[in-house]
């Protein structure tokens, strides 16, 4: 544990943004003490006011106004206003660049390829926001997409952005009470959706649903269906409804006006998980979040205009947002749409060779799943412009590093991250100055007064604890939709410790300052009084060949609680007395007795949310015989139904 896997290389090390900034904040401080990560986060946090200046210089953010003050009432947590005097736009943040450049390269399951140059997207975005304007969108509306990740997306998006209209966006695998579980609280004006979607070597059709949304959305004046599958979409039912191509009737180029706002106007509505109630609708804005993902992606990920980023995600993850936010680099985002693992599990691998991608972003359980499949890209792949791997959706496990240098490519920046839809970014993630360490995040980000508390509300070191931030940041939510007084925003993040941010995250900060994640607080175990975070349990259950997957949960025993662990094996396996040997054998080997489960159940499946999300709330709550009150959140529902039957015998016992 106490030897890096990776160390970044001296001259590229030197090369990166991450240095330049290092001298840049010395030359504008003064400050010849400033040499390495450690006393920048230092600075950064100490000084905030200034430090999120010099980013916004070091990055070029484009507004208008007076610059300072930076920070008011930094002391408020919420209630802080940064930058309260200066006026912007994210799209034209988004768009600086008009050239010949590869704006957005596209790919599908279906076979399509489609690459818009940086000129190019600035065309369609004008075209797109004319037509927007004209359909009656204003400052403040909303606009919706029912959108997989293809180009037109980000150009809704963009679109949206430059009118100073709030864009939300969810995928088209959900269904009709999901949609309008999330769309239906903040009343859009406008929907834009695909005819089908290609996934797992099927199309999926979306034109019933749509016809359902007309009814469930009466907000919604103008329905935009993009013709994804390259048929003209049947509109019989759809009243509000006009093709893309109708839509934007604009045959010339009209000007891309952008609608200033304050630093703190609304940009994104994005979704809790939904998995025990409504979703929340949180409120994000444009300046904190063009700020905090600068910072993210230019520094800590070491974007530049050369590079190709690509993230496997869909539109209702907030890695899309993450990425779209690259297109202010100028550098080459790459979408794509359709299955990881179809027609086989090296469809992505494919991706990066043929596009030269050099910064990677998947989930951990892709990865995990992968090394169960056997894949071993650095057998199979050049990867040769691959610098950088980017994983995020739950912990890494150890193993799972291992696999990346052994099976992938030993020389590459190997960034855990760790953040959330709360906050549209991260609290810990990669740095190319600093190695990388197995089982560890490199560092918290710049800005962030990112501690661990105890139960007490006091720091702790080489333990796990409570992630918190101490003190505010601009990517903070602005608020939650329909929540006047801001009760229910304050209820999600600042009761449990008064003016401090509690993420909900299990965390332990090293010695070395770097994090290990060891869970979600809600679903921490806590039997005989001790507490357990769940990813200590599937980095030891998850080594075993057998199990592809596992989730563990607290069941209320005897006045106290016991752990019950869930297995999904590999085709043809049975899990016997054998096996369940094994599985606790290598639990209580490399953890402790107490992280033992009880009982251990085999499954046909686990429920997981509709970015992949494994939920171990659901399956808490079908156990004890409590509803699962959003169950459109969940990709496969029906599986509930299993643990809901097990519920006797796991009482009975």
């Amino acid at each position: 544990m106490d030897q890096p896997l990776w160390q970044p290389d001296a001259r590229k090390a030197e090369d990166s943004n991450m240095a330049r900034f290092l001298r840049f904040v010395r030359e504008h401080t003064g400050n010849p003490d400033i040499q390495r990560y450690a006393p920048l986060w230092d600075f950064s946090v100490r000084q905030p006011a200034r430090f999120w200046s010099l980013l916004w210089e070091f990055c070029g953010v484009r507004a208008n106004g007076e610059f300072e003050p930076a920070l008011i009432d930094g002391d408020c947590m919420p209630g802080a206003r940064w930058f309260p005097d200066m006026r912007l736009n994210f799209a034209a943040n988004l768009l600086r660049h008009r050239d010949a450049n590869p704006a957005l390269i596209f790919r599908n399951e279906w076979g399509h390829a489609r690459t818009l140059s940086y000129a190019e997207l600035h065309t369609e975005v004008a075209r797109f926001a004319d037509a927007l304007r004209r359909a009656g969108v204003r400052q403040g509306d909303r606009v919706a997409g029912y959108l997989p990740n293809i180009p037109e997306t980000v150009i809704g998006m963009l679109a949206s952005a430059s009118l100073g209209a709030i864009w939300s966006s969810t995928s088209p695998d959900f269904g009709v009470k999901g949609v309008t579980d999330r769309f239906g609280q903040i009343a859009p004006k406008v929907l834009i959706a695909v005819d089908a979607y290609p996934y797992g070597g099927k199309t999926h059709d979306c034109m019933e649903k749509l016809r359902e949304l007309q009814h469930a959305l009466p907000s919604v004046t103008h329905t935009i269906i993009v013709p994804y599958s390259g048929q003209a979409p049947d509109l019989a039912g759809l009243p509000t409804a006009v093709a893309w191509p109708d839509f934007v009737t604009s045959q010339d180029t009209p000007p891309l006006d952008y609608i200033d706002g304050p630093f703190d106007h609304p940009l994104y509505i994005l979704y809790s998980s939904g998995t025990t109630g409504v979703p929340k609708c949180i409120v994000h804005g444009a300046g904190g979040t063009l700020l905090q993902h600068l910072k993210e992606l230019v520094l800590h990920t070491d974007l530049k205009r050369e590079d190709r980023i690509f993230y496997y995600t869909t539109c209702g993850w907030m890695m899309w947002n993450w990425l779209v936010s690259g297109l202010a680099t100028g550098a080459g985002i790459v979408l794509y749409d359709g299955s990881p693992f179809h027609p086989n599990g090296n469809v992505l691998w494919n991706l990066v060779d043929e596009l030269d991608i050099s910064i990677f972003g998947t989930s951990a359980k892709w990865l995990a799943a992968s090394e169960k499949a056997g894949i071993r890209p650095r057998l199979s792949h050049r990867l040769s412009a691959l610098k950088s791997i980017l994983s995020t959706g739950s912990p890494l496990a150890p193993e799972s590093f291992d696999y990346v240098y052994r099976d992938v490519k030993p020389d590459l920046m190997l960034a855990s991250i760790s953040g959330g839809t709360d906050i549209v970014s991260c609290f810990a993630l990669g740095n190319p100055l600093l190695p990388v360490y197995r089982g560890e995040l490199q560092c918290r980000g710049l800005g962030l007064k990112v501690e661990a508390y105890d139960a007490d509300g006091h720091p702790v070191r080489g333990e796990p604890g409570e992630l918190v931030c101490e003190a505010p940041f601009p990517s903070m939510p602005i608020g939650f939709w329909n929540d006047p007084d801001g009760t229910k925003y304050h209820a999600a993040y600042f009761e449990r410790f008064p003016g401090v941010w509690a993420h909900g995250d299990f965390v332990e900060i090293t010695s070395r300052a770097s994090i290990i994640i060891h869970g979600r607080s809600d679903t921490t175990l806590n039997p005989g009084g001790v507490r357990i975070g769940t990813a200590e349990i599937y980095r030891q259950v998850e080594q075993i060949p057998e199990v592809l997957e596992s989730i563990a949960i607290g069941q209320h025993w005897r006045d106290d609680e016991r752990i019950v662990l869930f297995v999904r094996l590999r085709e043809g396996v049975t899990l016997d007395e054998t096996l369940r040997r094994c599985i606790r054998q290598q639990i209580r080997d490399n953890t402790t007795p107490r992280h033992v489960p009880a009982r251990i159940e085999q499954v046909a499946d686990l429920p997981r949310t509709r970015s992949g999300k494994l939920t171990e709330l659901a399956v808490r709550e079908a156990i004890h015989g409590r509803p699962v009150t959003n169950t459109d959140a969940i990709a496969n529902p029906e599986i509930l139904e299993v643990f809901a039957a097990m519920r006797a015998d796991l009482a009975g016992e």
